[in-house]
């Protein structure tokens, strides 16, 4: 995988590769000023061939996986009784035994990342010959 920061510099320039997919999301002034990070770059998604890389805030670390260290993942929904909201999540299996959750911080319910990020995957396994 690339250097995440190259990527993440690479995004915020524009263009980039046809095959990446980049979100982005204006953080508010009032949200910034509250949170301490109104000088901070906007935060960036960006899911390439290679894996995905997050940018939240200067405050908080990247979020970084890399497909190459996964042995797989898994789709996961749920709701609550209490309300109609839904809660979606990528479990990752990693190739060390260990596993994590994966979900967005900023773009963690929209499904257009959610769906990027699961088909940079499967294209990924696709491509070097896992199945």
């Amino acid at each position: 995988m690339t250097d995440p920061q190259t990527i993440l510099w690479q995004a915020r320039q524009g263009p980039v590769a046809a095959d990446w997919r980049v979100f982005t999301k204006r953080r508010g002034k009032l949200s910034g000023f509250f949170h301490g990070t109104s000088d901070d770059p906007d935060p960036l998604l960006v899911i390439t061939p290679d894996g995905a890389v997050e940018y939240i805030s200067e405050r908080k670390p990247l979020t970084i996986v890399a497909f190459q260290d996964l042995a797989g993942m898994k789709l996961r929904v749920a709701s609550s009784d209490s309300s109609a909201a839904v809660s979606t999540w990528i479990d990752l299996r990693y190739l060390d035994g260990s596993k994590t959750k994966w979900r967005s911080a900023a773009f963690g319910n929209n499904l257009e990342a959610i769906q990027g990020f699961i088909e940079a995957y499967g294209a990924h396994k696709a491509l070097r010959g896992y199945a």
